[in-house]
């Protein structure tokens, strides 16, 4: 229902305005207090500009005053990251807001990749979320820390990555719950590794892959599957230490690779300094 009355006297203005970076720097220049940056925001906010990822929000740019003149009281992270992208962007920018309002600025809670999923009506968001993310770091960055932040993906491009193939995240994250049972890798670790080596072998008949890794039965030494089954769980200083995220897809896929290649191999193993392997491709004949 919308309510017709006159502006409350002193409310701010909104204006959609198209910030370069040379106009983010004045408007830094005027900043009323300058809060301890978040460089990691900054560098997530400026990969999405570079990406044309860029999403145009009710959130932006608040000033106390004019454009020309008022002091800056809430945009920091935006501005910075649209020098550091070096791209103008369209944001909105609230003049007149009484620098009074400045104590309860950005103290909502941020929207959760899981939030985003959440309209999809999938089930296990939160492993649905995890699978499609580590998928995105597969993609993009194989060989880097898939943690800190470097490694975060914006919520716009997982929704947009399930759009694209929800039926296989889907069924990636039914096979990651089965799988995490019987071999040494989490539910999520199965899950990217299923989908990547499954969508660059789309010919290949996985049923026996997973029979196998299901069963165990009628496995012969030398069998990856039998391989992976027996992986176990790295040991620090006495301790049980699970394999980093990175770690278990990739020895999901050496697994994987030496099964499809009908290779034999006992012991699995990752070195430190190895390289992600590369799923091997198996495409339907044309």
């Amino acid at each position: 229902m919308v309510i017709d009355g006159e502006i409350p006297q002193g409310a701010p203005i909104p204006r959609l305005i198209q910030v370069t970076p040379e106009l983010a720097e004045i408007l830094l220049s005027r900043a009323v207090v300058n809060r301890r940056l978040d460089w990691g925001q900054v560098d997530f906010l400026a990969d999405s500009i570079i990406r044309d990822e860029w999403q145009l929000t009710h959130q932006g740019i608040a000033l106390d005053g004019p454009l020309d003149t008022g002091r800056l009281l809430d945009g920091q992270h935006r501005l910075n990251a649209i020098i550091k992208a070096g791209i103008s962007v369209w944001i909105y920018v609230f003049e007149g807001l009484p620098e009074t309002a400045f104590p309860v600025l950005d103290t909502g809670k941020r929207r959760s990749g899981v939030d985003t999923l959440s309209s999809t009506g999938e089930k296990y968001l939160p492993l649905l979320h995890s699978t499609i993310r580590h998928v995105l770091l597969f993609k993009n960055m194989p060989d880097s820390s898939w943690s800190g932040n470097r490694a975060r993906i914006a919520n716009g491009r997982i929704l947009a990555a399930y759009n694209e193939d929800s039926d296989m995240y889907r069924e990636a994250v039914a096979m990651g719950r089965a799988l995490s049972k019987h071999v040494f890798a989490s539910q999520t670790g199965a899950a990217v590794g299923y989908f990547v080596t499954t969508e660059a072998a789309p010919a290949v008949k996985v049923d026996s892959w997973i029979d196998g890794l299901t069963s165990g039965a009628n496995l012969e030494i030398g069998d990856p599957r039998l391989a992976l089954i027996k992986v176990p769980h790295m040991k620090r200083r006495g301790r049980k230490r699970r394999y980093t995220m990175r770690e278990q897809v990739a020895i999901y896929i050496k697994a994987w690779n030496a099964w499809v290649q009908e290779e034999k191999i006992e012991n699995l193993r990752l070195k430190k300094t190895e390289e992600m392997p590369i799923p091997v491709e198996v495409k339907f004949d044309r």
